[in-house]
């Protein structure tokens, strides 16, 4: 129980974290349009994947923002490391929340039938 509620945890905290890197030490453009949605952590700590969403649907812009994450990734983990408490810093894997993007055209698409009313 105490590992459960220890992973529940560690995922607030690095998607609190990854959030005012992201928004603090990461000065690169590609990735500052970006929403971190969530955090999965696994069982054993060694891995963290992390959910981001974007405002654009273009691929071109997808493509962009994966590369930016990609090459911050690095610096992500090290300032990690030196504000969690825990003994190692999991692996980062990013991926796009195609979740939020599909709600996103859901509404689109409810809007555009009341247009029509």
């Amino acid at each position: 129980m105490a590992q459960h509620y220890r992973v529940g945890r560690l995922e607030q905290e690095i998607q609190r974290e990854v959030d005012d890197i992201l928004l603090k030490r990461v000065r690169d453009p590609r990735v500052a349009g970006l929403t971190i949605t969530g955090v999965t952590v696994t069982g054993d700590l060694q891995q963290a994947t992390i959910y981001y969403s974007i405002l654009s649907d273009k691929a071109s812009d997808g493509e962009k923002t994966a590369a930016g994450l990609e090459k911050a990734k690095g610096l992500i983990r090290s300032e990690l490391g030196s504000r969690l408490s825990i003994y190692k810093t999991p692996e980062l894997i990013f991926e796009r929340d195609t979740s939020v993007q599909y709600g996103s055209r859901i509404d689109e698409l409810i809007n555009n039938l009341k247009r029509q009313d």
